[in-house]
């Protein structure tokens, strides 16, 4: 399928109340490029073209006009089953990932039974420039190794970040939150000793408490943990 054709198939497939939506919840991104369509829709498609093996012609042109081509684009990539090719098309097209939805629908499945190979990939991620790279790693990070294959090392990589971006510091936030429902015990220091930045601080607290993952004990703790604006030198992140 040519991009024309791609296009037409895609615009067909428009709902103009989700394009509403898709314009406010996706806000980095020129909404010209919304053309507003459903995420199942687009995993539909997104299969059908890697089933077919038309899907390289497709991944080598980058960048892609509209939004709906990074969310078939993030799809392809999580289908693809050989790990190195998997790996090689998601390092060329991170740095064209400019918004969360994207960043955050994109899971390679076969990433579960390589878990050494991504983490040497994570630790590059994280380290990188590019916030939705950074963003991707951590959160491939919270997705892998929470459970099982959890080390506190892992923790301690995610709470040196420091970064001026909103969807990092939002991803951090989660990151913790989700260990704090997970590796409670392990994670409550860094709350504690307030090692992150005041803004993701309370941030990570905040989804905490909204968990249902959390007891109501620890809930009320974590409540206690709050930083309260201008209590300590760092500046809280608006």
């Amino acid at each position: 399928m040519n991009k024309s054709d791609l296009h037409k198939s895609l615009k067909k497939l428009q709902d103009l109340k989700y394009r509403e939506m898709q314009i406010k919840i996706v806000p980095t991104i020129d909404p010209k490029s919304i053309i507003g369509v459903r995420t199942p829709e687009l995993r539909t498609m997104a299969k059908e073209i890697l089933k077919s093996g038309d899907y390289k012609r497709f991944l080598k042109d980058l960048p892609h006009k509209y939004f709906e081509e990074n969310q078939l684009h993030a799809f392809i990539i999580s289908g693809i089953k050989d790990l190195d090719e998997c790996m090689q098309e998601l390092e060329i097209f991170l740095p064209y990932v400019d918004n969360w939805a994207t960043c955050d629908q994109m899971s390679p499945k076969v990433f579960k039974k390589h878990k050494d190979v991504l983490f040497s990939h994570i630790e590059k991620w994280i380290a990188s420039d590019k916030p939705y790279t950074i963003r991707f790693g951590v959160g491939m990070l919270m997705e892998h190794f929470l459970d099982d294959d959890y080390a506190a090392k892992y923790p301690e990589m995610v709470a040196g970040l420091r970064s001026e971006e909103y969807y990092v510091n939002m991803m951090i936030a989660w990151y913790f939150a989700t260990a704090l429902a997970k590796q409670y015990d392990s994670i409550l220091p860094y709350i504690e000793k307030k090692r992150l930045d005041d803004w993701t601080h309370n941030k990570a607290i905040q989804k905490s408490v909204e968990s249902y993952r959390i007891t109501p004990e620890h809930k009320e703790y974590l409540k206690s943990l709050k930083i309260k604006k201008g209590s300590r030198d760092n500046s809280i992140r608006k």
